[in-house]
């Protein structure tokens, strides 16, 4: 099958650039606010209790609940994105909105359940928007020969963003704690050197990536929300026509169940079943960020040579290796490999996923097919977080236990991709080859 449709013009090096640098800029509220520092304050002061697994079920429904306003949201909005070609405007409100959102959590303490849990749905709704919007640009600005190695680059960068913003809390802490100073003081602090960092490290991208698409002529009496809702339910209808893009989306829900279980609750875990103090867990969060940028590196340039699919079976084979070992592993030095296989196998897994759906989607449908994308990856983030807390509430903090039950997301997913054929899948979306 040929591509009917007109060639896009050559992103240059500084707008490819300018998109990796959003990468940059949000991945220090992923770090900070999802993975390392928020979280388990969450769950040991905000909510804080004898029963760690309560606390923990608690922080589970936080994001369970706000990727479930992902699921009825964003391929609407990336229809209505692709539609007004609105995907650069879409992505500076939700890009401000979570960083205001962000400082918002700066006025979280004890016993804050209901207000922090507010802050945390609102700050993570608009993270996953506009996470969706920037991966929505990738198929306009990446060849399909290029496509592994832009979405491995622009991970790269966002996990030394993420180190260099955790870098920035943990000083911060250090500096607290040498004053005397509680986490009720520092901890707040650190969301709002997130927010501020977040703003500025975005700016290249707003001022540099172009919004490449062309607007599309709309009936007047044809309301944005009906339009979204008819361009996904056309979107669904011409399923078919794309099998491939719809098992592999079933195969990302599934390894993301674990992926994304492991991304929220590691902190947790590190200080809830191997003891590990806010200092331990923040230089072990920072130790799997340089792992998955190399990871991320590394993998990006094998896709381009050996394919997408089958990098990700063998970052998946690395998941299940690492989450078996850290069932069984008591001791620190041991959880130190655990973080490193996670790392490596974190970077990789997300970069070629996201660059195997820009290669199964059509250019001109690109928010819309990421919308679909996003709408799996944040399925996952319902039912991998809340399995896990549901675990360690019926189990009375059976951590250990917990994390365990995420083999078999990585199983599973590991053996849909059997069923993905990556070039006929290239070919449904009306690439050459």
């Amino acid at each position: 099958m040929t591509n009917t449709a007109t060639p896009l013009p050559a992103a240059s090096g500084r707008e490819i650039f300018a998109w990796a640098m959003y990468d940059f800029a949000n991945s220090g509220y992923t770090t900070v606010v999802l993975t390392a520092i928020y979280n388990a304050y969450f769950v040991s002061v905000v909510a804080g209790g004898e029963n760690s697994g309560d606390a923990t079920f608690l922080w589970t429904l936080a994001i369970a609940l706000a990727n479930i306003l992902i699921l009825l949201s964003a391929p609407v909005v990336g229809a209505i994105a692709d539609h007004l070609a609105w995907k650069r405007r879409f992505l500076i409100v939700t890009t401000m909105g979570c960083a205001i959102a962000t400082a918002m959590l700066a006025t979280t303490g004890p016993g804050d359940v209901v207000w922090a849990t507010g802050w945390v749905i609102a700050s993570s709704f608009l993270y996953y928007t506009g996470e969706n919007l920037i991966a929505a640009f990738l198929p306009e600005i990446a060849p399909p020969e290029r496509m592994g190695w832009v979405s491995g680059y622009g991970w790269t960068i966002g996990y030394v963003g993420g180190l260099l913003v955790l870098g920035l809390c943990l000083a911060y802490i250090y500096y607290a704690q040498a004053q005397g100073l509680p986490s009720t003081h520092f901890v707040p602090v650190t969301m709002v050197i997130v927010a501020v960092c977040f703003v500025l490290a975005a700016l290249p991208t707003f001022f540099w990536l172009r919004e490449r698409s062309q607007p599309q002529p709309r009936t007047p009496e044809l309301s944005y929300l009906r339009m979204g809702f008819q361009r996904l339910r056309a979107t669904w209808a011409h399923a078919r026509h794309y099998r491939d893009l719809t098992r592999f989306l079933i195969a990302v829900f599934t390894y993301h169940c674990g992926i994304n279980t492991v991304i929220v609750l590691a902190a947790i875990y590190a200080q809830q079943a191997m003891g590990f103090t806010l200092q331990d867990t923040l230089l072990l969060i920072i130790v799997v960020n340089i792992t998955a940028a190399v990871g991320a590196a590394i993998f990006g340039r094998v896709q381009d040579r050996i394919g997408a699919i089958t990098t990700l079976r063998i970052t998946l084979l690395l998941w299940i290796a690492a989450m078996i070992l850290a069932y069984f592993t008591t001791e620190r030095a041991g959880f130190w490999v655990v973080a490193n296989l996670v790392g490596a196998a974190m970077g990789a897994s997300q970069s070629a996923g996201r660059a195997l759906v820009g290669l199964f989607c059509p250019p001109q449908r690109a928010a819309e097919f990421f919308g679909l994308w996003g709408v799996a990856v944040k399925f996952a983030y319902v039912v991998g977080p809340l399995s896990y807390g549901l675990i360690a509430a019926l189990t009375a903090g059976d951590h250990r236990l917990a994390l365990a039950s995420t083999v078999i997301y990585f199983v599973i997913g590991f053996a849909i991709l059997f069923a993905v054929d990556e070039k006929r899948g290239r070919v449904a979306a009306g690439l050459h080859y």
